[in-house]
């Protein structure tokens, strides 16, 4: 089962008109750039699309992008590897992942499909992607019995 795809959100009649489909994706395209940033990417892109995940690693292709020609407009579980696979359950399906999206980038926007998708926008999502990747591992690592 997918974990996001774009035409759920360019489907949907909360869409805005005025925008391209793509527009739909953005959100997701900037997480899929976070996951291949920090080499959480599953083996079928290492292996089927080394060369889209060199060209996000140098900015060259937006995440967005990626999610286009290399996932067919759809996240999947086989986009992960088994640890971003789990990060992106705990962070991206609980809708988290949208609350730090929208404190990042949805401050002057009409609605979350009007975020831009640039790497100037990346970077000011990312540090909040990184800041609950921390928490999530280090409460992972934690035993039962610790409470702090």
């Amino acid at each position: 089962m997918a974990i996001d795809r774009i035409d759920w959100h360019s489907g949907a009649e909360n869409f805005p008109a005025d925008l391209p489909l793509e527009a739909g994706g953005t959100h997701i395209g900037m997480f899929i750039a976070w996951v291949i940033n920090n080499n959480l990417e599953g083996v079928l892109h290492q292996t089927d699309s080394p060369e889209s995940v060199g060209k996000v690693k140098s900015r060259q292709m937006t995440g967005t992008e990626f999610l286009i020609k290399e996932c067919d407009e759809k996240f999947w579980e086989d986009d992960l590897n088994p640890e971003g696979f789990e990060f992106a359950k705990h962070y991206y399906e609980s809708n988290a992942y949208y609350g730090d999206y929208e404190a990042a980038l949805v401050t002057t926007e009409p609605t979350l499909y009007h975020v831009q998708d640039t790497w100037e926008n990346y970077n000011k999502l990312s540090p909040y992607i990184d800041f609950a990747f921390k928490k999530w591992r280090k409460a992972k690592s934690k035993r039962w019995w610790q409470f702090w």
